[in-house]
């Protein structure tokens, strides 16, 4: 599927026929977004910018050089985007090629972003006057989405604090959902991080107009901060994980506290009673109520002890 978004008459028009292409002039058009192309609209792409446009192969790579580059015709800068999928992170690849002032991007998949972004390239042309503008929208909506997700890992972070701390059942599948999270958590901050560069790559493209400095600044404070939290919530969780690990210890513990002191207090009385169950003549064995005075020498050895143990704190 191809979108080419075109100037006309003052206003943007868009097509989706690669024939256009013929009577189109290259400062006309803004952004030419593919989504899951075929091989003549890819090469339609490339026959009207003068370069090629990157595979999905390339934009999947994580070598510098294969996040952004730039030669004499264009630049190309690759990025993932993030999108929920069950109790993880999909990660999608998306392309960008700016020739001249045009904008080409290459996705696989559906993004409510770029479909929000269109509408308002319909909507208001005067904002955006070429590909450069439209690639910092993109790049801005991108890092306000990235928040989103921030902020929804640190509020389910705050979720299973609490449930910590109302003292929930605490199980393995409780330290495996902490886990995920951390794994979430990884998942973002290396996207984050991978915009980050990219925007300061921007920065030092000669190809790139500085007059939009400024813009590209905001945008690195703004993954600066995201950076920050998403290290904070990391720590957080780690500190939860741990916390987590140490109650489990401390019943596993307390079990084998109780089932060690019911061994102790049982041991004396055991003694005793294996010594009247032997085959020979004891003291006292001949009485008619031995057997009694048996149980209460028994139950004053397990008193006594538990006597002992409880002065001194051991219960």
């Amino acid at each position: 599927m191809i979108n080419i978004f075109y100037r006309h008459d003052g206003q943007v028009d868009v097509s989706q026929a690669i024939a256009d292409f013929g009577a189109l002039k290259k400062e006309d058009v803004l952004w030419i977004d593919l989504m899951d192309p075929d091989g003549d609209e890819k090469r339609a792409v490339e026959t009207f910018l003068g370069t090629e446009i990157q595979s999905r192969a390339t934009a999947e790579e994580i070598e510098s050089s294969s996040r952004f580059s730039e030669d004499d015709r264009a630049i190309y800068a690759n990025t993932n985007y993030l999108t929920p999928a069950d109790d993880e992170f999909k990660s999608d690849p998306v392309s960008f090629t700016i020739a001249g002032e045009t904008l080409a991007t290459l996705r696989e998949v559906p993004l409510r972003s770029f479909n929000t972004l269109q509408m308002k390239l319909m909507a208001r042309p005067n904002l955006f006057p070429n590909g450069f503008t439209i690639f910092l929208a993109i790049m801005d909506q991108r890092v306000d989405l990235d928040a989103d997700i921030v902020e929804i890992l640190s509020k389910d972070t705050a979720r299973f604090s609490r449930r910590i701390n109302q003292q929930e059942q605490i199980n393995e599948d409780f330290i495996l959902d902490i886990n995920q999270l951390q794994e979430n958590t990884m998942v973002v901050r290396e996207n984050v991080v991978d915009k980050q560069r990219l925007i300061s790559n921007i920065m030092k493209s000669g190809r790139y107009p500085k007059k939009y400095d400024q813009r590209l600044n905001v945008l690195l404070q703004d993954i600066a901060s995201l950076i920050n939290h998403t290290n904070f919530n990391f720590e957080r969780l780690e500190y939860l994980q741990d916390t987590v690990l140490g109650l489990i210890n401390l019943d596993q513990s307390r079990v084998m506290k109780i089932f060690t002191l019911v061994s102790l207090l049982l041991m004396p009385a055991t003694l005793v009673a294996s010594f009247y169950g032997m085959n020979v003549t004891l003291p006292f064995a001949q009485l008619p109520l031995a057997w009694l005075f048996i149980v209460l020498v028994m139950l004053l050895v397990v008193l006594s002890l538990w006597f002992v143990f409880k002065r001194r704190r051991m219960l």
